[in-house]
């Protein structure tokens, strides 16, 4: 089929109009439809499947057997139809049978077909139907084929829909509110506790007309709400609460970057060009946006993708009139907010006296929803699957960050036991708070190292906060993954010195830029950091030493920041000795060339390595005498030793950090760093809890650094220790480890008074 057969999606919306526009009963008008499409694009086969009844029904078709119409049926999932419904996706075959999801139907007559090109009917985000079409001849379609046919199904759903052809809307909510109480685990973005009722982010946007009767004057419509959007997030931008100069305020300029994007625009202006509406039009780039997103396996890219959503759904409330979000509504009493996902500027939006929290159906951890709402201190429970449909609207909600899940129309006994926990982590808090001023040390009189992890600007805070000794791990690649462009050289020194100044006279230990693996960069070469095993691939130190002009500025904003000061750094995943000597060296290239010029420098630099791969333990003597001082990651050392991936589902409580393999290990590093006097620090969740970390001090380990919610536990359980004793136990128990070390150290603190939270 030539391309200039499809004259335009314009041209085949225009005679569907006058289709819609007849007397003629439904099942007439779609059997003129699927021959105005088979027409224009010069197909022998043109059907149209729809939902009813849970099940895909063959509703209409040019070219293959009619007797199969209203006889043919297919699952959600079931065959190339069904999967193209079930996934929501497209499907381009040159040769269909080949396709493993290929299931043939001998009523329909289409073994004499091989090309296929199928489209999703999309109605509130969900497949409501099918729209594909077939050739003799094996051949895929083209690209401007294939968006005729998104088009058009666009423009279906609105007749379908109308004349009550599909599935009406689920019943599930009130089935929901009829089952009584939920639990509904997710993923826990930002900690906290919330209770209040549920409040539905976006009343959905209902589009009531699709083919435009005036294009330049849906084009002028569409003009006058991008003005208007962009004033809206202007005005966003420069009214934030929250503190000047966090990285928050980096995350709303890549979303302003977005709101004044030309592509966006362009390809919203090229879908009226087709015919459409405007309200049309924006959901028509906004559908093709989504099917990017469930192609995207890189989280960070799919961020951006949700911010680009997020946008879409202000322009169209704006361009249809409907300008009622929750936030715009006002909340009326305490409400946790229910979204899909939300973008950063319209969490914003909303009156933070009475946003207790948010649930999402999607979310991750370095969205950029999730950096703003930390910095306004709203708690975040993210992947909760099916979260609008189980529930209603009003409904009263816990969520609770420590277990990770959200209670729906709770019990009396939930809510009871929810107030007690609230009640009991309030005195916990009032108990560790009290601790701040007070430095923890042993009952034997031995003083460890409590310093914290961060990554924000913003996180420097923690330190007045918890009392904690400094930053022990300060993850200098969050600036480089909310940024749409690699940051400049002065606004990493800006970042750097603001750090250094909250500290101060506290050490900070900057950990150069760390990314790959899970952190991949949207300004990285195409494919360049796609891989099969990313965990341990090209990633941290490995990037840093090939990329050398990304590390050679990221050197001199560190020493320059550090003007006057102590400069610790730190390189992460050395996996040999070379590796660490050309890091070190970049850095004492930049400190020469500073010097070169009379620049001030820091009073001292120390250098240090991150043990996160196990090959760099049997190079330790060889390393130690270069160092002035050695972190160990736990995170990354516990997969790498059990090869088994930390965020994989089935694996991420398989393996112990008490196991005799973990802190035998840990042994193996303590034992000589210390003969050579090279402090060691454990960075990592392992030590942020209390009997890992009362293991970790019976090994030796004197020095933790941790989240900051974490440092009041910590202290609480050091200064209730006699670490002499402990560590009288720890050969033994390592020598010969009894079934469970973890039931062994749990009992000695108990017999020992220790408190562990």
């Amino acid at each position: 089929m030539p391309v200039s057969t499809v004259t335009s999606a314009r041209e085949i919306l225009t005679r569907l109009h006058d289709v819609m526009a007849s007397r003629a009963g439904a099942q007439a008008k779609l059997n003129q439809v699927v021959g105005i499409i088979a027409e224009a694009t010069a197909s022998e086969v043109c059907s149209l499947y729809l939902l009813r009844d849970g099940v895909l029904e063959l509703f209409a078709t040019r070219g293959l057997k009619e007797e199969a119409v209203h006889v043919t049926k297919l699952a959600l999932g079931e065959g190339l139809v069904g999967s193209i419904a079930d996934k929501v996706e497209v499907l381009n075959l040159d040769e269909a049978a080949a396709h493993p999801d290929f299931a043939y139907k001998p009523e329909t007559g289409e073994e004499l077909f091989h090309s296929f090109a199928g489209v999703p009917i999309i109605r509130r985000e969900q497949a409501v139907g099918v729209l594909c079409v077939q050739h003799r001849d094996p051949r895929k379609y083209e690209d401007v084929e294939i968006e005729a046919l998104q088009t058009v199904a666009m423009v279906l759903s609105e007749l379908i829909a109308n004349a009550g052809l599909i599935d009406g809307p689920s019943a599930d909510k009130a089935h929901a509110a009829a089952t009584g109480a939920l639990r509904l685990p997710g993923q826990k973005l930002v900690d906290g506790m919330a209770s209040g009722i549920a409040v539905f982010h976006q009343p959905r946007v209902t589009i009531e007309h699709t083919v435009a009767e005036d294009v330049e004057a849906e084009r002028r419509r569409v003009y006058s709400a991008f003005a208007k959007m962009r004033e809206q997030i202007d005005s966003m931008a420069a009214q934030a609460e929250f503190g000047v100069g966090g990285e928050h305020e980096e995350v709303l300029a890549t979303y302003k970057m977005f709101a004044y994007d030309e592509g966006w625009s362009r390809r919203i202006n090229e879908a009226i060009d087709s015919g459409l509406t405007a309200e049309a039009a924006i959901e028509r780039v906004q559908q093709r946006t989504r099917m990017r997103m469930r192609q995207i396996d890189d989280p960070l890219l799919a961020d951006r993708m949700h911010d680009l959503e997020d946008l879409s759904n202000r322009l169209l409330r704006i361009v249809s009139g409907q300008l009622g979000t929750a936030a715009q509504m006002g909340l009326r009493q305490d409400a946790i907010l229910i979204a899909r996902n939300l973008g950063p500027a319209e969490l914003l939006e909303y009156d933070r006296r009475r946003l207790k929290g948010v649930i999402l159906e999607e979310g991750s951890l370095t969205a950029h929803v999730t950096i703003v709402a930390r910095a306004m201190g709203v708690p975040v429970l993210g992947r909760v699957k099916d979260v609008r449909r189980l529930i209603g609207d009003g409904d009263h909600l816990l969520l609770d960050g420590n277990q990770s899940a959200v209670f729906v129309r709770p019990t009396t006994a939930m809510e009871e036991a929810f107030e007690a926990k609230l009640a009991l982590g309030a005195k916990r808090r009032a108990a560790y708070a009290a601790l701040r001023g007070v430095p923890p040390i042993t009952k034997d009189g031995q003083r460890i190292t409590v310093m914290v992890n961060a990554g924000l600007r913003d996180d420097a805070a923690a330190l007045d906060l918890t009392g904690a000794d400094g930053i022990g791990l300060f993850r200098t690649e969050f600036q480089f993954l909310v940024s749409a462009t690699l940051p400049q050289r002065e606004r990493q020194q800006r970042l750097y010195r603001d750090v250094l100044d909250a500290a101060r006279d506290r050490p900070v230990v900057f950990r150069t830029v760390d990314i790959g693996g899970d952190k991949a960069l949207p300004y990285m070469r195409a494919g360049e950091m796609e891989e099969e095993n990313p965990a341990m691939g090209w990633r941290a130190l490995r990037v840093a030493l090939d990329r050398d002009g990304l590390m050679k500025a990221q050197a001199r904003a560190l020493l320059e920041a550090a003007a006057g000061r102590t400069l610790n750094v730190m390189f992460p995943m050395v996996s040999e000795p070379w590796e660490f000597d050309e890091a070190k060296a970049i850095f004492e290239a930049q400190r020469d060339w500073i010097a070169s010029r009379n620049r001030p420098l820091p009073s001292q630099i120390r250098y240090g390595a991150m043990l996160e791969v196990p090959a760099l333990a049997e190079c330790l003597d060889l390393l130690l005498p270069r160092l002035d001082f050695l972190s160990v990651g736990t995170n990354d050392l516990t997969q790498f030793l059990f090869a088994a991936d930390r965020a994989h589902p089935k694996l991420a409580e398989r393996y112990d950090w008490l196991s005799p393999a973990i802190l035998r290990f840990l042994r193996r590093v303590v034992t000589p760093a210390r003969a050579q006097g090279v402090p060691v620090t454990v960075c990592g969740e392992m030590g942020g809890r209390t009997l890992e970390a009362m293991a970790l001090l019976g090994l030796g380990i004197d020095r933790l650094s941790i989240t900051p919610i974490a440092v009041g536990p910590i202290k609480a359980m050091v200064r209730s220790l006699d670490l002499a004793k402990l560590r009288t136990k720890m050969d033994d128990w390592l020598d010969h480890p009894p079934e469970s070390l973890r039931a062994t150290f749990t009992a000695w603190a108990e017999a020992n008074n220790v408190e562990l939270a």
